[in-house]
């Protein structure tokens, strides 16, 4: 290799822009577009609007901030706010699939991208393992509230904390086949829940606003209490103290765990080589989503702590026993329905997000090539199949409901380089054509960085060391075969020994070609 060539094969080597790109010119094989911008709105209120909206806002009051969980809401929802901006942004200017991945690759280096893209299939595949387990749960539970008998020969089988259960089973294989057959379907399918949830929810609402009482939301803010928990997440470790709830302390600390439930619109940015007009549709899916659902989960909690006084609420299920409180037993149960629907959107969801990663890292030879390859549905089969079969083996061979903060932990790792990634952008491509362009850089990334530091700090020290250990595992993987197969590395060792032929035949023949 000669000294001073331009082109740098190592593992901080960048894809250029116009290669990313390529993909939407047909110089790399790529994605049917099959999605509309109010399809990508509703691909964001699938992932984003779970069970979750009908319990967090409840458990939080109860036992962190009292009513004035309302303003931990719209803290957190600021927070996400600015992490959307970030990735609108970055989605706007490089459209293709892969997310954060394809942005990290671009922006950053070869290493840096493999490492987001293990952290995002860490965060994907397990939300899959955990959230078809928790549907199991919800489904078993609906199930018996509305009088229906469990067969029992499948009783010991449904409905489990762990071991085989046949109805995770069967919502990941029906979730796998729909998003095989076509994209088109999976758009149809998620339509429908989608509207159905959300139905339910406005339902709740509505209802819930007729038994408010205004002098439940006093004290708003209820005095500071020692919680006599355990100093167990980074930040207590690194600064120690006494942890409390309630009081100011307590709005910030059920923050950290609201800004957790708006997680997912980051899934919006991997369809973007299948939407028509990315450059638009996607930075307005992303926000519009994102937009709805904080109205959604505030209207959501507005309601509950205003029904009954915070320190009755049962944290476990607040909104159904609110309800059933004030004899309102049906609208439990539609809240049961709610849920069930809620979750099954979010499997849908973060399979067809999982398949597009995958199928990105294998289309760059990150991971192995076939991968990428696109079927008779004109949809990353393979890709698919090979997600399916990992999410399956994760929700009936592992303990996953015990691992649900390791999603969490891959998610924000992506945002913190989505939001390095506007200030990189902004500083090295100013003119680079993009659709959407964040507001006030570099205040809005950096605050964005740092509130998902901030979250990061709260997680455990437990999760932090999985976390660890599973991006150890990502680099023993990269070192053995990623480094070696990378696509771009092929080219530019291509480019070198071109380079360095070219060369020798200089210092043999001279510029004119004379030998000398």
């Amino acid at each position: 290799m000669t000294a001073g060539k331009p082109f740098r094969n190592n593992v901080f080597r960048k894809l250029p822009i116009n290669e990313a790109l390529a993909v939407r010119t047909g110089g790399r094989h790529s994605l049917r577009p099959v999605y509309r911008s109010r399809d990508l709105v509703v691909l964001g209120l699938g992932v984003m609007i779970g069970a979750g909206i009908f319990k967090i806002a409840g458990q939080q009051a109860a036992t962190t901030a009292g009513p004035a969980v309302i303003a931990s809401f719209v803290i957190g929802a600021i927070v996400m706010l600015l992490c959307a901006l970030c990735y609108a942004e970055l989605a706007s200017a490089i459209p293709v699939a892969g997310s954060a991945y394809s942005f990290t690759y671009v922006l950053f280096g070869e290493i840096w991208a493999w490492l987001i893209g293990w952290a995002m299939l860490l965060e994907l595949l397990l939300a899959a393992a955990v959230v078809s387990r928790a549907w199991s749960l919800y489904v078993v539970a609906g199930l018996r509230d509305l009088g229906i008998e469990i067969p029992a020969a499948i009783e010991p089988y449904v409905g489990q904390l762990s071991g085989f259960d046949l109805f995770a089973f069967a919502i990941l294989v029906t979730v796998v086949f729909v998003v095989a057959v076509g994209s088109r379907l999976g758009v149809r399918v998620l339509w429908l829940m989608v509207a159905a949830k959300v139905v339910v929810i406005i339902l709740v609402i509505g209802v819930g606003a007729w038994y408010v009482n205004p002098a439940n939301y006093t004290p708003f803010i209820p005095a500071p209490q020692a919680s006599g928990a355990h100093q167990e997440n980074l930040l207590q470790l690194i600064f120690g103290g006494i942890p409390h709830v309630f009081g100011f302390a307590g709005i910030f600390t059920a923050a950290a765990v609201i800004c957790i439930a708006y997680i997912g619109f980051d899934i919006i940015a991997t369809a973007a080589e299948e939407t028509k007009d990315a450059r638009h549709d996607v930075p307005r899916g992303i926000i519009d989503s994102l937009l709805i659902t904080i109205a959604l989960y505030v209207g959501v909690a507005v309601v509950m702590v205003g029904m009954q006084r915070y320190d009755r609420l049962d944290p476990n299920t607040p909104l159904a026993s609110a309800f059933a409180a004030l004899g309102q037993g049906w609208t439990a149960k539609a809240i049961g329905v709610g849920a069930v629907l809620g979750l099954s959107t979010v499997v849908l969801v973060v399979t067809i997000g999982a398949t597009r990663v995958v199928f990105s890292m294998a289309r760059d030879g990150l991971l192995p090539r076939p991968l990428a390859h696109i079927g008779g549905f004109r949809t990353p089969t393979r890709a698919t199949l090979a997600v399916g079969t990992l999410a399956i083996a994760g929700s009936q061979l592992i303990d996953v409901l015990t691992l649900e903060s390791m999603v969490v932990i891959g998610t924000l790792a992506a945002f913190l380089f989505v939001a390095s990634g506007v200030l990189v952008l902004h500083y090295r491509r100013p003119n680079l054509k993009r659709g959407f362009t964040t507001p006030l850089v570099p205040l809005v990334p950096l605050f964005a960085l740092g509130s998902t530091g901030w979250l990061m700090l709260n997680l455990s020290v437990k999760t932090w060391t999985y976390f660890g250990a599973w991006m150890g595992v990502g680099l023993l993987v990269y070192a053995g075969y990623g480094q070696r197969n990378s696509r771009l590395g092929q080219s530019l060792r291509e480019q070198l020994a071109a380079a360095d032929l070219g060369q020798q035949e200089l210092e043999q023949h001279g510029p004119h070609g004379a030998h000398t």
